[in-house]
């Protein structure tokens, strides 16, 4: 849930252009819904009373005895205290006020005094009402007002579903970078059995939540852990998506649950990726392996699997130059790397990452076409999701490739790398209501 809320609020650009698209796809066309106040009925009248037929008068009643005369409740003496054999003085004779003489030596009778009535209270206290002058009247809400609330309800607008609204729907998921077959697609399911009825924004956000998650569902899955030793891990990529920053932080992540871990900075043509993974090791106590500014990365790749192997490494992270694809050298240099490695092992990578920039768009599914040829991309970590408004660009891969997506990025923080949630990440994009 914590995730949930920060990618809530990471993800605004993308929620913030869905939603304000969606207010004025509704607004456009759609009618406020009157609020329906309902009327009292009035009261029944009660029904006549049933004549009663004569009947003769009753025999009168025998003559009740007299109620005897209340007596007087005899007055209860006040106790003394002993008598003391020292002589009291003399009592002093205090007249009353209505001048009998009160003689403490003999009982007294109490007499007992009525309670003060109270005033009378004013018919109208005056109160103090913010923004109200004093002696100004105030109309208070009737009976049926008090009933209902004090303010009617805010109408609520909504729209029927038909071609024109589907199509600008359609449109909009189109703009967020979803591609055009996810978002026909999207729209599609969302108007099965609805068409006609009319939908307000909020009703609209859940049903394409729901869509988008159902599509999603599928490649929601985490990166899997093999009982091979080390199993490798092959990170790849273009320039500028994020893979340095995502092996530090998984490293970190596997570190912390118990597995050991080893880095191999397979790029050698930027020493600042070398530091950057340097960094990350010691932040996470992992030892990372290097090489000489320009060496043959597939050669530090195969020395690394030697440590790893040595020193019974569970997992070993192999980091790789940015690659453009449109570039056919260093493509082939990656499929040397793949080469190099299954010399060692076989089946190595028994992982390979593709980490993706969300900020790419459309261009992110080019980029997984290429990978996938050269290096057999096994699962996708989408990074940056915290800097676009184009985040429907991970439902058009889920839509298109069915690849797995292991995990998404929306920072810098060690926290801010998670597993993929699909009904999460399609709540948070969408800005619709979270119940979990």
């Amino acid at each position: 849930m914590a995730f949930f809320n920060k990618l809530k609020d990471r993800l605004f650009k993308s929620s913030s252009r869905l939603e304000e698209g969606l207010q004025a796809i509704v607004d456009d066309g759609g009618s406020a819904d009157p609020v329906e106040v309902p009327t009292p009925s009035a009261p029944e009248p009660s029904p006549e009373p049933t004549p009663v037929p004569d009947r003769p008068d009753p025999a009168p009643a025998p003559p009740q005895p007299s109620e005897p005369e209340p007596q007087p409740v005899p007055t209860r003496p006040i106790p003394h205290p002993p008598v003391d054999p020292t002589p009291a003085p003399e009592p002093l004779n205090v007249p009353d006020p209505g001048g009998d003489v009160i003689d403490p030596a003999r009982p007294q009778e109490i007499p007992v005094q009525p309670d003060p009535l109270p005033e009378e209270a004013p018919a109208e206290m005056p109160t103090y009402m913010p923004g109200v002058e004093i002696g100004e009247t105030v109309q208070k809400p009737g009976f049926l007002g008090r009933i209902l609330g004090r303010g009617a309800a805010a109408p609520v607008m909504r729209r029927t579903l038909d071609d024109a609204m589907l199509e600008s729907l359609e449109e909009l998921l189109i703009s967020a970078d979803m591609g055009v077959d996810t978002a026909l697609r999207v729209t599609a399911n969302m108007a099965e059995g609805r068409f006609g009825r009319k939908l307000s924004v909020d009703e609209i956000k859940t049903l394409l939540a729901s869509e988008i998650a159902r599509i999603m569902e599928p490649v929601a899955r985490p990166m899997p852990i093999y009982p091979k030793r080390p199993q490798v891990v092959l990170v790849v990529g273009v320039n500028g998506s994020g893979k340095t920053t995502t092996i530090g932080k998984l490293a970190s992540q596997f570190r912390a649950a118990g597995k050991s871990v080893v880095i191999a900075a397979g790029d050698t043509f930027r020493a600042a990726a070398v530091e950057q993974l340097q960094v990350w090791g010691d932040r996470a106590g992992v030892p990372v392996l290097t090489a000489p500014e320009g060496s043959d990365p597939a050669s530090l790749a195969f020395d690394a699997m030697t440590r790893a192997q040595a020193d019974g490494a569970d997992l070993l992270l192999i980091d790789t130059a940015g690659r453009l694809q449109n570039r056919a050298d260093l493509m082939e240099e990656l499929s040397k790397i793949v080469r190099v490695i299954r010399k060692k092992d076989p089946d190595a990578p028994h992982n390979t990452l593709l980490v993706l920039d969300a900020t790419t768009g459309q261009n992110a599914l080019r980029q997984v076409e290429i990978f996938q040829k050269l290096a057999d991309v096994t699962g996708l970590v989408m990074t940056k999701l915290d800097g676009t408004a184009r985040g429907g660009v991970l439902v058009a891969l889920a839509d298109k490739f069915g690849l797995p997506i292991h995990a998404i990025g929306v920072g810098e923080q060690i926290d801010d790398l998670a597993p993929f949630d699909p009904q999460d990440y399609a709540d948070a994009i969408l800005g619709a209501r979270h119940d979990g």
